[in-house]
């Protein structure tokens, strides 16, 4: 029996090999091969079954590898575009702290012309009074006292006694402004001075920052025309082991991928739902031991219409390109659609996702609605955060991904769970 068992495992090898077509099938009895010569057995040996293993264990193995490899070029070119745009999230935070350094730098300026003004107005009232102490001979309350010395009775010399306070005051008065004056225009100055120094490391910092994004977009854009060749070859070479074609393993990966994705989706979900919970569950504990303590200031009032507004805007934009630094109305990055789309319903945020997320109310995952932000980060830290997106319910987003992709709507969880949420 076992004799017959092995012309079918072979067989079976062999069509797993691409060798035989796998409709071919051994019959369950078969009969002696015609034309073999008397005495030769039909039947493979153990070491042409043991070699036949061995090679459809090393096709398996090789495919196994195959399969591996394009997972890590897509792996590869995700980690490619995250390391892009955080290059142009960064260009964007120097580009902002470039426009508040050249708006201090402004106000400096003025306050430093006030000052001297200040100054100049106590130096001549100084002068002024230098020049009256030089025709009088003496100053002002020495002169005002020989009068006070040379009064005749008790009225008279009230009179001059209040001339002589008064004078004082003044020349107190005139002394300390022109001390003052001359301390505050000196502040004002070496302010002055350091913003406009500031104002020139923020220009240094946007020109090497632009440098960085143009050098890392321009990485990617080459990883991603190695990652499509890498692919195809890859492509091929599965085509080849399994003996299929390459269309036919491009369909087989791309739903092998889909796959992929739409379970890191469900797993970024449930963890935003744990976490959602958790947070629940520490602020029910909270508001139990600290009911004494006064509440917390309210959110900022959420407005329909403005979230109405931003998502309209950020939906009229899908397909535009992604541009980076862009703010429209040609194309979009990340935050520069988010900016314009609240700008568009009524609040101003900055060109800058970190910045976006300060400027709003922190929510949680269960809060949520139409117009609110989400945002992601490598490290877990709001200063780091590289990636904001506008929800628009039901899980779902607009975006400008990064550079190669247009704005688009997408899953909320398509890189992710994100790690805040927050109302402008």
């Amino acid at each position: 029996m076992a004799r017959r068992i092995l012309p079918t495992l072979l067989l079976s090898l062999t069509a797993l090999l691409g060798l035989l077509p796998a409709a071919q099938a051994a019959p369950a009895d078969p009969e002696p091969t015609a034309g073999l010569a008397v005495g030769e057995d039909p039947y493979p040996t153990t070491e042409e079954i043991d070699r036949a293993r061995a090679e459809a264990e090393a096709k398996a193995s090789a495919t196994a590898a195959l399969e591996a490899a394009l997972t890590a070029a897509r792996a590869e070119l995700d980690r490619a575009g995250r390391v892009a745009e955080q290059a142009v999230e960064a260009y964007n935070g120097a580009q902002l702290a470039l426009t508040r350094a050249r708006a201090e730098e402004a106000a400096a300026a003025r306050r430093a012309a006030v000052a001297e003004t200040e100054r100049a107005v106590a130096a001549e009232d100084a002068a002024r009074l230098a020049a009256e102490t030089y025709r009088q001979g003496a100053g002002a309350e020495l002169s005002a006292l020989n009068s006070l010395l040379g009064a005749r009775g008790a009225r008279e010399a009230g009179d001059r006694a209040a001339a002589v306070t008064q004078a004082s005051e003044r020349t107190r008065q005139v002394l300390d402004a022109a001390t003052s004056t001359a301390a505050a225009a000196r502040s004002a100055s070496a302010a002055a001075r350091a913003a406009t120094e500031a104002a020139g490391k923020a220009a240094v910092e946007v020109g090497a920052a632009r440098a960085r994004a143009e050098q890392r977009l321009a990485a990617q854009q080459d990883q991603v025309a190695a990652t499509g060749r890498r692919r195809e070859q890859l492509l091929a070479e599965l085509a080849a082991a399994r003996d299929t074609t390459v269309e036919l393993e491009r369909l087989r990966r791309e739903a092998l991928e889909e796959i992929a994705a739409r379970e890191a989706e469900a797993a970024a979900r449930a963890a935003a739902e744990q976490a959602a919970r958790e947070a629940e569950a520490a602020a029910a504990a909270a508001a139990a031991t600290t009911r004494a303590h006064p509440a917390p200031p309210p959110a900022r009032p959420w407005s329909a219409e403005g979230a109405a507004a931003a998502v309209a805007f950020a939906k009229s934009k899908i397909g535009l390109p992604y541009v980076w630094g862009g703010e429209g109305p040609g194309g979009y990055d990340c935050s520069g659609l988010t900016m314009m789309a609240w700008r568009e319903g009524g609040r101003q945020l900055n060109h800058f996702a970190a910045d976006q997320y300060a400027q709003s109310t922190r929510i949680g995952y269960r809060q949520l609605r139409p117009g609110d932000l989400v945002f992601w980060t490598d490290t877990g830290r709001a200063a780091d955060i590289f990636h904001v997106g506008l929800y628009i319910g039901d899980d779902q987003m607009i975006e400008a991904p990064r550079a190669g992709m247009p704005v688009k709507q997408a899953s909320l969880w398509i890189m992710g769970t994100p790690d805040f949420y927050a109302r402008p």
